[in-house]
């Protein structure tokens, strides 16, 4: 059996290990950290390669986890809500803890403790179960729901994560569900080729919400190497195109990765630090601001449970 999970940690953050030995392919999933994905590592030339900008210790990411957010779930909204305001079902809420910009930014469980609530282990896979209970905890949102996310590791490099959210109050709740993790090729990004077929881009203002616009881009259909493009930006990805809803290539070197989805991240943000070496590739279920303007928002019912599902799949342009 080529597939086993184990307890582990690396420069004081404790993880879980998803292995497949046959590819040399490693998952390592932070649970005190949101249940955030810490590294996907796997050999290149026969050396390690490790796709995910990570943090570097544990001091690095008790500093940088609530202004990077990198690799954290975005729970119960993605990206900004203006001043942490929103009007839902005939009431006003305000959001406690706002961003230094003013706004509430990627939800609240990117730095929750989640549990360990289940694993299994097969010729096929290794699945970690991840779990964690939101209860009303800030008065901006104070609804309770729970929230688990399933990583499993398939055979060739392929990666599913699965988030389950179910609402376990007595009222109707809003919810939209995203990830932001930072993915590395080698080299700077300005050599990567990116392929996604959009409806459109959302025009955003300069506080970086939505205005209401929708604009004709479609500039990467066939792919178009990154160059020195500066991207913060949110495409409402085109349903027609199928899978893989994106791919992201390093030409130099054969790595390329392949986003696919269950068709419930409609929206794809993409993001480029001033370091330029590496690059946010969200999978959203709904746009920025979706609290207020309800693109893409959803409304769970008492009871109701929701799942969305991204793949992140590799190939290196080697044998397995």
């Amino acid at each position: 059996m080529s597939f086993r999970i184990n307890a582990g940690a690396h420069a004081g953050i404790s993880l879980v290990y998803l292995h497949d030995d046959a590819t040399r392919t490693e998952i390592a999933v932070a649970p005190a950290y949101g249940a955030l994905l810490h590294g996907f590592s796997f050999p290149v030339q026969g050396i390690a390669h490790q796709l995910i900008d990570n943090y570097l210790d544990k001091t690095d990411i008790d500093r940088q986890l609530a202004s990077s957010f990198k690799s954290s779930k975005l729970s119960p909204f993605p990206c900004r809500i203006p001043d942490g305001r929103y009007h839902f079902n005939n009431k006003d809420y305000q959001f406690e803890k706002l961003f230094p910009d003013g706004t509430a930014i990627h939800g609240l469980l990117f730095n929750k403790p989640f549990a360990e609530t289940g694993k299994t282990v097969t010729d096929f896979m290794a699945s970690a179960q991840f779990s964690y209970a939101y209860r009303a905890d800030d008065n901006g949102y104070p609804f309770s729901y729970d929230c688990q996310i399933d990583y499993t590791l398939f055979a060739n490099r392929l990666l599913q994560i699965k988030t389950n959210l179910t609402n376990r109050g007595d009222g109707p709740i809003p919810m939209a569900d995203g990830w932001h993790p930072y993915f590395s090729l080698g080299g700077k990004v300005d050599e990567y080729r990116l392929q996604f077929a959009a409806e459109g881009m959302l025009a955003f203002d300069e506080k970086l919400i939505p205005t209401g616009h929708v604009l004709p881009v479609d500039d990467f259909r066939t792919g178009l190497a990154v160059g020195d493009r500066l991207l913060d930006n949110c495409f409402v990805l085109d349903p027609r195109a199928g899978n893989p809803v994106c791919v992201l290539t390093n030409p130099g070197n054969g790595i390329s990765i392949s986003f696919e989805t269950d068709g419930q991240y409609p929206y794809l943000q993409l993001y480029i630090p001033p370091h330029r070496r590496s690059i946010a590739v969200e999978n959203l279920t709904a746009a920025p601001n979706a609290f207020n303007n309800k693109i893409g928002l959803i409304t769970l019912a008492p009871g109701e449970s929701r799942a969305f599902t991204v793949y992140y799949r590799v190939n290196t342009n080697e044998r397995a």
